[in-house]
């Protein structure tokens, strides 16, 4: 009975230990890192975020993403975000403008408009002046939304006049209205066309160049890994990974 009694004794002690890990330099602190980005980085965003956590052992990153303007009004409304990447800078603005960001927004990508149509649809579809054809079935982002927002200034420099028969919170909406045939077209990123595939198909707009939305990226937490994360997006690896689908530099 003794001798039961002080084997026991020693499996407890020993699961104890082994419970405690070794010593602190082979223990992994386990962090979660809330990342919120644009609907149009959702492909990016993932690639990297993959990549930062094969580089950062012990790091988790969650990402959420959907229209910027309704990301930052839940950034404005508490929701947990460590680092958050907008669509353009007048969407930032209003989450670095009523917050401590831990760092200043950095630019980190650019991009412009083009229109999609369905791939196997009708060549109706050459211009950005054919959008005002009432016969077409057209969706743009809504006005709040930062691609709504540049749509809306590159019709105005086109002298154009387009009734949507929807406004989507998110250019991946608009993007998902054409690809199911909801729609003749849509107003969408550069980068969305090229990240569609075979799916639709691009065609240039007028004057698109002169419509440019530029991405900023900020910490909202003074420590790390938020603040790695902005420099891993900015550096040249993650340029490479932006570039590739599409993204121009700033």
């Amino acid at each position: 009975m003794r001798r039961a009694g002080v084997a026991a004794l020693a499996l407890v002690a020993l699961l104890t230990v082994a419970g405690c890990g070794g010593s602190d330099g082979d223990q992994v602190e386990q962090r979660t890192l809330t990342v919120f980005a644009a609907a149009s980085l959702t492909s990016t965003f993932t690639e990297l975020a993959e990549r930062f956590e094969a580089e950062h052992e012990g790091v988790e990153v969650r990402l959420s993403f959907g229209g910027s303007s309704d990301l930052a009004a839940q950034i404005a409304e508490g929701a947990p975000a460590d680092v958050f990447a907008a669509a353009d800078e007048q969407t930032m603005a209003r989450v670095t403008g009523a917050s401590d960001a831990a760092l200043a927004p950095e630019v980190f990508a650019t991009n412009t408009l083009q229109i999609a149509t369905p791939a196997d649809a009708p060549d109706r579809v050459r211009d950005l002046a054919d959008l005002a054809d009432p016969a077409l079935k057209v969706v743009l982002c809504a006005p709040q939304v930062p691609c709504g927002a540049a749509t809306r200034t590159l019709l105005a420099k086109n002298a154009l006049d387009v009734e949507p028969v929807s406004e989507e919170q998110s250019v991946t909406d608009v993007l998902g209205k054409v690809t199911s045939g909801e729609a003749d077209a849509g107003v969408v990123y550069r980068t969305d066309v090229i990240g569609a595939g075979d799916t639709v198909r691009g065609v240039d707009a007028a004057r698109a160049g002169e419509v440019v939305n530029r991405y900023p990226v900020v910490a909202l937490d003074d420590g790390e890994p938020a603040g790695a994360f902005v420099r891993f997006v900015t550096s040249g690896a993650g340029r490479e990974i932006l570039v590739a689908a599409g993204f121009g530099t700033p």
